[in-house]
């Protein structure tokens, strides 16, 4: 299992990022595939999945700001960050599996993608 997550970076608040993650090793189209946060010294918490049969999740600060989608075609999935605050700032992991899964201690995550949201 193999997830390349990119398209992070430095944004101004009440900007917008698009974040991408590419898998491999692994049937996609059959996989839920989740989005998670970890700060550091704390367990990593979901915000954003979409599962396998095409309806998708959004908590915490997600709701209205970020949207998570997929394409099973290309293996990938993205996650769309508008309205971007300060305290988005965080490393941001693709995760295969649902939201129990992708924040496991075993959990599947690629190598993080970091975002900075400063003016």
């Amino acid at each position: 299992v193999t997830l390349v997550e990119s398209g992070g970076g430095l944004a101004q608040p009440g900007g917008s990022l698009t974040l991408s993650c590419a898998a491999s090793g692994f049937t996609f189209a059959t996989s839920d595939i989740t989005w998670v946060r970890q700060v550091p010294g704390e367990r990593p918490k979901w915000f954003a999945s979409a599962i396998r049969r095409g309806q998708t999740f959004v908590t915490g600060p997600a709701p209205g700001r970020f949207a998570i989608s997929r394409d099973n075609t290309k293996s990938m999935l993205y996650l769309q960050m508008d309205m971007l605050k300060t305290e988005d700032t965080t490393t941001e992991f693709c995760a295969r599996g649902n939201t129990i899964a992708a924040t496991s201690s075993t959990g599947e995550r690629g190598q993080g993608s970091r975002v900075t949201v400063s003016s």
